[in-house]
């Protein structure tokens, strides 16, 4: 029950994070101001890497920046970095121990770079290779799946972007998350009941589009992990162009699809896998329009806006993929195989 527990702590971790961790983050986003760039370069892995992707789109929009994400091999291996001039240089880790994720920020700190470093752990080697840190304070993470250190990393690319913007008091919308994220737990027996309809699935695709991409991707981690599935994670874009081939009757996908620009898209390809590919469709959304749709719906709140979506989104996605690791019979802290720090190199 760990990582039950922890996937029903979030909303303490948000609020508290929000409390304590602002003031900080703030003038960090100050400093990062007076510097001249013109990207973020970013590297991460696993989890982290997924809260990278959706730093890419929320950078992207609301800080006008492109975001590269790093291939650590270049540095650690091949060691032939690339030119990071004009860069700011963020790495992502839960353990901040990776060699490989410390060794970008190596380089960057020996070509100039302004670094910042985006952790769990503010005494680990990542904190201590970058210029500024931010402590996402998750608290101890026991189960070896990430979900609480997860919404904390998104949370501190949020608070991260606003700071950059020059917001002093952070808007209405963010001071909320807490709240949408604790009515999204609510939909844990939903998830319960829903996952025994998969309890022989061995493989299914998982689709969001925009700033849910990086919820595609978590999601399909966390099946991997925890249920031993193939799941394949895509764009709404990128599965029409070539994959949705491999949807027969029946076969299982897996969409994130909250109100917002995205929505006609995501809504057009779900009535399209149910007219006319029989798809087993399990959908998170808060428009009843969409769920109807699907053989397994789990509702979000109404009202997110949809940059701040996958904050609030990925709470049923981590409650379903608990619940069918249950109902297949496996470990829900320990998968096998893995352990809670990767250090690669």
């Amino acid at each position: 029950m760990i990582l039950f527990d922890e996937i029903h702590e979030q909303p303490a971790v948000l609020e508290n994070l929000i409390r304590t961790g602002w003031a900080d983050i703030r003038e960090i986003g100050r400093s990062l101001r007076q510097q001249k760039f013109r990207y973020i370069f970013l590297v991460a892995r696993g989890t982290s890497d997924n809260a990278g992707r959706y730093a890419t789109y929320l950078l992207g929009s609301h800080n006008r920046l492109p975001v590269a994400l790093a291939t650590p091999s270049l540095f650690s291996l091949f060691h032939t970095a690339p030119d990071l001039s004009d860069a700011v240089v963020v790495g992502v880790s839960q353990s901040g121990k990776s060699p490989d994720i410390v060794s970008v920020l190596q380089e960057a700190r020996e070509q100039a770079c302004v670094t910042v470093a985006i952790t769990n752990a503010p005494q680990s080697p990542l904190a201590a290779a970058a210029t500024f840190s931010i402590d996402i304070q998750a608290g101890l993470e026991r189960a070896v799946a990430a979900t609480k250190s997860y919404s904390a990393q998104l949370l501190s690319f949020v608070l991260l972007s606003e700071a950059m913007r020059g917001t002093e008091n952070l808007p209405d919308d963010v001071l909320r998350l807490p709240e949408w994220v604790a009515q999204a737990l609510q939909v844990s027996e939903i998830a319960k009941e829903g996952a025994q309809r998969y309890r022989f699935c061995q493989h299914c695709v998982v689709v969001g589009r925009g700033f849910n991409y990086a919820t595609a991707y978590e999601w399909s981690l966390k099946l991997k992990e925890l249920t031993y599935m193939v799941a394949e994670p895509y764009s709404s874009a990128d599965f029409r162009h070539g994959p949705i081939a491999v949807v027969e009757p029946g076969f299982p996908v897996l969409s994130i699809a909250p109100s917002g620009v995205l929505y006609p898209d995501l809504f057009s390809l779900a009535q399209e896998l149910h007219q006319h590919k029989a798809a087993e469709q399990l959908i998170i959304s808060d428009n009843p329009e969409i769920l109807r749709l699907a053989q397994v719906g789990l509702p979000l709140p109404a009202g997110i806006p949809e940059w701040l979506s996958p904050l609030v989104s990925i709470v049923p996605a981590q409650l379903f993929a608990y619940h069918l690791t249950s109902v297949k019979g496996h470990d829900t802290d320990q998968p096998r195989g893995l352990r809670k720090v990767t250090e690669t190199v």
